[in-house]
């Protein structure tokens, strides 16, 4: 596989360089979270396009500083759009020239209304899940609490398949 690494600001004329070189197969877009990175930190927007005759892969990469948006290549791949939506709901880039041909721009796809955040991001805090009793207690006392252990259920009959006599049958 070929990797080029490509300035922001070239983006979107690389990716459309890159397809007029054969790379007629969008195959995904997404980032990776890099802000921890000693040098350069940012977020690195990756892009990997396929040509089929012959059969080669590219992956076209370049990193955004946080908060900075990156031009949208929805114009050269239409199949972009559920990507850059994705990218811009899990990490908060924007994708300015985004159009998905509905006219709504970058709206929420994965996540519920109201969610606040981008949860792909390493500065992302993950909510303390509530405390509860376990429902799957096994033992007496097992989840706290005074709870009478439930009632157990009557085991049902094994049942054999069709012509193997059952256990009762035969020497014992």
């Amino acid at each position: 596989m070929i990797t080029r690494d490509v300035e922001p600001a070239e983006w979107a004329e690389q990716v459309r360089a890159a397809r007029g070189e054969g790379f007629d197969f969008f195959d995904w877009l997404s980032a990776v979270d890099q802000t921890d990175a000693e040098e350069s930190p940012g977020l690195d927007v990756v892009c990997h396009l396929i040509r089929t005759h012959p059969w080669e892969r590219v992956l076209l990469r370049t990193r955004v500083a946080e908060g900075a948006p990156l031009a949208s290549v929805t114009d050269t791949f239409r199949g972009a759009a559920w990507h850059e939506r994705e990218t811009h709901e899990m990490f908060g880039i924007d994708f300015p020239g985004f159009d998905d041909g509905t006219g709504h721009g970058l709206r929420p796809l994965l996540l519920p209304d109201g969610f606040e955040g981008t949860p792909l991001r390493k500065s992302f805090q993950l909510a303390a899940r509530a405390s509860k009793a376990w429902p799957g207690a096994k033992e007496p006392g097992e989840g706290g609490g005074d709870q009478a252990p439930a009632p157990r259920k009557r085991a049902r009959r094994r049942l054999q398949p069709p012509g193997v006599p059952d256990e009762s049958w035969g020497p014992r």
